[in-house]
């Protein structure tokens, strides 16, 4: 039998060679003159972006067949070796200075220890376990992209998830791990080429060692994340400008739109590569009077090549290119309006931060209350300022500046990973100009930033490595016995996938370890199917919620064809809501008819909620209100009408309504306000409530002791109608029946 680290190698190691050979294969295609060192790192990058976009149509024509996947690469390694992409270029940058090169080589040895055996050990992160990887084994095991509508993090654009599923297919997650890791490895020797290149060599190992010791940066590189990597795409897109600008070959296009369209594939925020790439490039043949259109285009098509895809799959699935976002221009069933502006308001203020001023300190020495930390010496960044002295300083800076813009819409630690490569060459390029400054710096951030010291100035929770984990890496302990140790959200995956059946969903409102699970776990926030599942289950819960509130139209007897209840209040922060809407023929209820048509404005998708029957479940706007949102039910044929109810919850005190109608003669009128009065909740509301969760398909939930009333599901199951299954790690699961 073969041990498993060694299938954990292979994954990565194929993947690394496929898209080395890819990158190789392409760039000496060009006719680009390269040398040795800056071709491996600018191939691979280049290279996995091609493999990401090839793996991409195996998975929209449904091909992701480990046969597939190992023929792909073969295929890609003889025809590369037929071509002697093998061999590496004779033309050696120059060199480095002996202690320069002696000093990296120790620091960067002893980093890689640490960061080779965390990435092989079984993986334990936060993302990578619950949507990166989890993701990745749908995929695989649904041999391609299915249409989900229930996962936000499945619209995001995941071009390097792609290369951890070529990976995962041969080692699962620690290769998927591994291949993020390959390209922490390979970018510090990115930026010496770079440096080399262009006359600053000791600034180039000064930097390379203050990104690559950097405790986010080490954590993040080694878990399948993929902030590292864009980091990675982000500088070779800098680099092949930096070459195209020296030798305007234009064969350097190519990748450069390549890998602009990569960026974008592999993360939203660096979208911002391309009009970079595209200002630089017309900035540049604008002062050279040479012409633009052509030179733009190729960069822009090759750019499109990569990145449009994503932006097709996501209109095609769920109605917008950019989900989960701009979801108010392009309205959709699968992602609520007032979500994603929650969503983003989040993302800028995250909880513990009193206010923006704590960044600085909180990015560099806490590293708790924005996950992770750069270190102490990245105190020191604004010294970078003063590369503004020299050109490469100020292209640096300005890369930095490009790439770290789009910091504040996630204000993460992590999120400055892409920015800090061009902010550790700016730093290092003013510490090498005084003696001994720069490699007394990289050492103290060597000794500060090793796991055993972090704890002494670091926040305790602070997100960074521990220790290293050879152990753990090589399977002496087995990956079963680590899991359930270091990563309770394993247990809770392992109890679902021994409790439910297949092909059923479970409701949560907290993420789960979906990477160890096969069953669709359906988060409460993670689209609006989800989200109003979990509103119908708080509305027993939650007093504002109970529909007790009246709004009674009492008109004279009448023909209708058409009743529409206008909302004419206005309110930031309230959602209209609508429980029931009951229509009173001359003397007896009108029960819904098939013949009936239904709609709403805003958010039209739900609006058979409002006349389901079901005090429990609610049509609401999920917009903030606004005059001229409506309610609106064609009744088919002019219907004899006397009197229009809304029951409603009491969370929008705000609301105005008004009652038009539609006659028999396709005449609109003005019925007149409402009378409020109030009522009594029923007393089944647990019950109705999962009753309706039931009718949308789910049976099963999932409740943590850390949710709100997750007490009530425990002490009154009953009531519920709930069945308990078991409990691991703080959860609870639980059938409907």
């Amino acid at each position: 039998m073969i041990p498993q680290p060694v299938y954990i190698l292979f994954g990565a190691a194929f993947t690394v060679a496929v898209s080395l050979a890819l990158g190789r294969m392409l760039l000496r295609a060009l006719g680009l003159r390269l040398h040795r060192t800056e071709e491996g790192f600018l191939a691979f990058v280049t290279g996995g972006a091609c493999l990401s976009a090839l793996i991409f149509w195996l998975a929209v024509a449904h091909w992701l067949y480990k046969g597939v996947l190992l023929a792909l690469g073969a295929a890609v390694l003889v025809a590369a070796w037929r071509q002697g992409a093998h061999r590496r270029s004779p033309s050696p940058l120059p060199p480095l200075e002996p202690f320069w090169k002696r000093l990296f080589a120790v620091v960067i040895a002893a980093y890689t220890v640490l960061y080779f055996a965390n990435a092989m050990a079984p993986e334990i992160s936060a993302d990578g376990t619950e949507y990166h990887l989890g993701l990745v084994a749908r995929y695989l095991r649904e041999r391609g992209f299915p249409r989900i509508t229930t996962n936000m993090y499945a619209s995001l654009s995941q071009g390097v998830e792609l290369l951890f599923l070529y990976a995962y297919a041969f080692g699962r997650h620690s290769a998927a791990a591994l291949v993020h890791f390959a390209f922490l490895a390979a970018l510090p020797f990115g930026m010496i080429a770079w440096a080399r290149r262009f006359g600053v060599p000791a600034a180039g190992v000064a930097g390379a060692l203050l990104f690559y010791l950097s405790p986010v940066v080490g954590i993040d590189g080694t878990s399948a994340y993929v902030d590292v990597a864009v980091a990675a795409v982000a500088f070779a897109v800098f680099y092949l400008l930096q070459l195209w600008d020296r030798e305007r070959a234009a064969g350097y296009l190519v990748p450069i739109g390549l890998l602009s369209g990569f960026a974008y594939a592999a993360k939203y925020t660096a979208f911002v590569a391309f009009p970079y790439a595209v200002v630089f490039v017309a900035w540049k043949l604008r002062q050279a009077r040479q012409p633009l259109w052509r030179p733009l285009a190729v960069l822009s098509l090759c750019a499109a090549l990569i990145a449009v895809p994503w932006a097709a799959k996501n209109w095609i699935v769920v109605d917008n290119p950019f989900s989960p976002f701009f979801n108010a221009w392009f309205r959709n069933p699968h992602v609520h309006v007032s979500f994603e502006e929650e969503y983003r308001w989040h993302m800028r203020h995250y909880p513990g931060l009193a206010s923006y001023a704590e960044i600085p300190l909180e990015v560099t020495v806490r590293g708790h209350v924005l996950a992770g930390l750069l270190g102490p010496v990245f105190l020191l960044a604004p010294l970078a300022l003063l590369a503004l002295r020299w050109p490469q300083g100020r292209r640096l800076l300005a890369a930095a500046g490009v790439f770290g813009a789009t910091y504040f819409a996630n204000i993460g630690t992590r999120f400055l990973i892409p920015a800090a490569p061009f902010v550790a060459l700016a730093m290092a390029m003013v510490l090498t100009r005084t003696p001994g400054i720069a490699p007394a710096v990289v050492v103290f951030h060597g000794l500060i930033s090793w796991p055993s010291h972090i704890k002494m100035y670091a926040d305790p929770y602070s997100w960074r490595l521990e220790r290293v984990t050879w152990r753990e890496a090589l399977r002496l302990i087995p990956e079963e016995e680590w899991l359930r140790r270091r990563l309770p959200g394993y247990s809770i995956a392992r109890m679902i996938e021994d409790s439910v059946p297949a092909g059923e969903k479970v409701f949560a409102w907290q993420r789960v370890a979906e990477a160890y699970t096969t069953r669709e776990i359906l988060v409460a926030y993670t689209a609006a199917f989800n989200h109003t599942l979990g509103d119908i289950l708080w509305t027993p819960l939650i007093p504002a919620y109970h529909p007790v509130w009246r709004f009674t139209f009492q008109f004279e007897p009448q023909r209708l064809r058409k009743l529409r209840v206008v909302q004419y209040g206005r309110s930031k922060t309230e959602l209209w809501a609508v429980n029931e809407f009951r229509i009173q023929g001359e003397s007896d209820p009108l029960p819904r008819r098939p013949a009936w048509r239904l709609t709403a404005q805003p958010n039209p998708w739900e609006v058979d909620l409002a006349f389901d029957g079901n005090p429990a479940t609610r049509w609401r706007s999920w917009e903030a209100m606004r005059p001229g949102m409506f309610v609106e039910v064609d009744l088919g044929e002019a219907t004899m009408v006397s009197r229009v109810v809304l029951e409603c919850s009491q969370d929008h005190g705000q609301t105005r309504l008004k009652l038009e109608a539609m006659d028999g003669a396709g005449r609109w009128k003005l019925l007149g306000e409402p009378q409020f009065s109030d009522a009594s909740a029923p007393e089944d509301l647990r019950r109705r409530a999962t009753q309706a969760v039931k009718a949308h398909g789910v049976r099963y939930l999932l409740i943590h002791d850390s949710d709100f009333r997750a007490e009530d599901f425990r002490m009154r199951a009953a009531e519920w109608g709930l069945r308990f299954l078991g409990e691991r790690a703080g959860a609870r699961l639980y059938r409907i029946e």
